[in-house]
């Protein structure tokens, strides 16, 4: 596990205070970016692929990115949104086990507002995510982050950390490997997604054989390490086709993709849509 807190390099993209009712009802929504809420009054619900999460007023809520799930809201429900984009090639809240809800300290809603303050002109003039969640718009709250005053970049960063701390203290390692040699596979795949990781390479590392990597991965990881190397290079793909406009070719190849009907295929398998559709869905949006 790598737990190097200078991979943590988080930027909000949308922070606000909003107040909805039956329009808050967006099924399967699957993003590249992490969410949390602060719920100040009402009732509504989160639909993850495990369980159906109650909001509650005074409490925080956390939706890791890439976590796929559904609104559900039948009447007022007021709430404190913030979304974060991770810079790093590895988001390291990947390998916690972070509670999804969580009762805060007294100070954080107080934390929320100053970040509020913090970053103008960030709040959501859509609820639909499709409207935000698309490069336009990235590119556009990146910029605008990064243009503040130094000051204000510093503690904003500074409030991000207090409040994923708060997750972080009540998380758990993940716990899926056991066998150290797998835990450096993993390692390496994950900061050597673009220089397409092989197998020999995999096992020479592991100092297993070929086989006996395949089948301790498969049993550690419940899948085989090509398709773990290929969900790693799916999320890095929805990330890259949503915040960048570099042709689909390029993503494939600079993800070890040489050939593009593979990589589309692969793709499709993993979202339901192909890369081309995918970037559309997102880009043909606007705020």
């Amino acid at each position: 596990m790598n737990n190097d807190i200078d991979q943590m390099h988080f930027l909000v993209l949308h922070i606000g205070e909003a107040c909805c009712r039956e329009n808050w009802n967006y099924k399967n929504i699957c993003s590249p970016f992490t969410r949390i809420y602060y719920v100040t009054k009402g009732h509504a619900q989160i639909e993850l692929p495990d369980k159906k999460q109650d909001l509650h007023p005074g409490l925080m809520y956390i939706i890791p990115a890439f976590t796929t799930h559904s609104y559900i809201c039948h009447g007022e429900f007021c709430h404190y949104y913030i979304h974060i984009y991770n810079e790093s090639d590895h988001d390291i809240l990947e390998d916690w086990e972070l509670p999804t809800e969580i009762r805060t300290e007294n100070e954080t809603l107080s934390y929320i507002r100053k970040l509020y303050k913090l970053c103008p002109g960030l709040e959501l003039t859509q609820t639909d995510p499709q409207y935000y969640d698309n490069s336009p718009a990235l590119t556009r709250n990146i910029l605008k982050n990064k243009q503040r005053e130094l000051y204000a970049r510093v503690e904003s960063r500074g409030i991000i950390y207090l409040l994923l701390a708060e997750f972080l203290h009540q998380a758990q390692p993940k716990t899926y490997v056991a066998d150290e040699r797998i835990t450096r596979v993993l390692a390496y795949i994950r900061t050597h997604l673009n220089a397409k990781p092989d197998i020999k390479a995999l096992a020479a590392l592991s100092c297993l054989s070929k086989d006996h990597l395949i089948r301790i991965f498969k049993r550690e990881m419940k899948m085989t390490p090509l398709c773990y190397i290929n969900k790693k290079r799916m999320e890095k793909a929805q990330l890259r086709l949503v915040t960048e406009l570099t042709p689909i070719k390029e993503i494939a190849y600079q993800l070890g993709f040489e050939d593009q009907a593979y990589f589309n295929r692969i793709f499709k398998k993993t979202t339901g849509l192909t890369p081309m559709n995918y970037r559309k869905a997102y880009h043909n949006q606007t705020l």
